[in-house]
């Protein structure tokens, strides 16, 4: 059902968008005719044409004169994050991730949102960062990490490693658990200008809470993941 506050063409781009990812194939796929898929979606050629100009400027698909609307396979490339019940497993398969960090912020009091997971009156050290993979942006990370850890984390080591791994590695901090959580959301203005993604696009946006032995937490992060470019699969090992 269409939405009466969102621009046409946006909707049902972001249908199409939806439909094209949900059917992957190594091969190139030939759409609908634009008067098929007008038809389809019960708009004007017009908007229908505004919704493919804006898939094809994302590069997700090309359309040719007199031949039809192709699908990118290239396009379609999810980067997949498999969560096997050990963090060593997932700091491996982001290596390959060029890192840029966009903002440290030192001593602040942690967000109303947040107040819950801290101690009372806790403070904190504020992290953003960029990931990118092959040059394009694929996620984008906050933490908050308590302050008496996060102060002593520097740019140099943020740029070689996830926050967690940092912790951990570089500081000798002992986590004792990690709780983690992961839903669909609507990309904010912030994410998609990042991300380079369509403002409401979908995203996969992830929480994780760090504790220490104590039960303290001591890093909360907060992750938005295109979701044209990542999907993630967990694995769990059964004992016989």
């Amino acid at each position: 059902m269409l939405n009466s506050k969102l621009p046409l063409w946006y909707q049902v781009a972001q249908s199409l968008r939806a439909e094209i990812l949900s059917c992957r194939t190594t091969e190139a796929r030939r759409l609908p005719t634009e008067a098929a898929l007008a038809n389809q979606y019960g708009v004007s050629l017009i908007t229908l044409r505004q919704a493919l100009k804006s898939i094809e400027d994302e590069g997700l698909i090309t359309r040719r004169r007199r031949l039809g609307t192709f699908v990118n396979p290239g396009a379609l490339a999810q980067r997949p994050l498999k969560l096997l019940g050990s963090v060593e497993s997932v700091f491996a398969q982001q290596a390959s991730e060029q890192t840029e960090l966009l903002e440290i912020g030192g001593d602040v009091p942690v967000p109303s949102e947040l107040a819950p997971p801290f101690d009372a009156g806790a403070r904190v050290s504020f992290f953003r960062r960029l990931r990118r993979d092959q040059g394009e942006p694929v996620s984008y990370a906050l933490n908050y990490v308590l302050l008496e850890h996060g102060r002593r984390v520097t740019a140099g080591q943020l740029g070689r490693a996830p926050m967690t791994q940092v912790l951990r590695r570089d500081l000798g901090v002992v986590i004792g658990r990690i709780e983690n959580t992961l839903e669909a959301r609507q990309a904010s203005p912030e994410a998609a200008r990042l991300l380079s993604c369509e403002l409401l696009s979908p995203i996969l946006f992830f929480t994780g809470v760090s504790f220490d032995r104590a039960d303290r937490v001591i890093d909360v992060a907060q992750i938005h993941y295109r979701g044209d470019r990542y999907k993630f699969s967990v694995g769990f090992d059964v004992a016989g």
